[in-house]
């Protein structure tokens, strides 16, 4: 059985992966209402959130 912390990392790291799809998915509605500045910053924010998920992904297996 997984230590609690990791459980929660884990599901944590899943919520955030998630929120990175949806942005990088809805990132092109901004580029294709000439609002490109939303649409990099979007996509900035989707990878960094991604970037933290699969870290903390990676931990919770560790930790498990």
């Amino acid at each position: 059985m997984t230590p609690p912390a990791a459980r929660r990392e884990r599901l944590v790291g899943m919520l955030l992966f998630g929120v990175a799809v949806v942005l990088l998915v809805s990132s092109p509605t901004w580029f294709a209402s000439d609002r490109v500045a939303v649409g990099i910053a979007q996509i900035v924010l989707g990878l960094v959130l991604g970037a933290v998920a699969v870290w903390l992904g990676r931990r919770a297996q560790r930790a498990g």
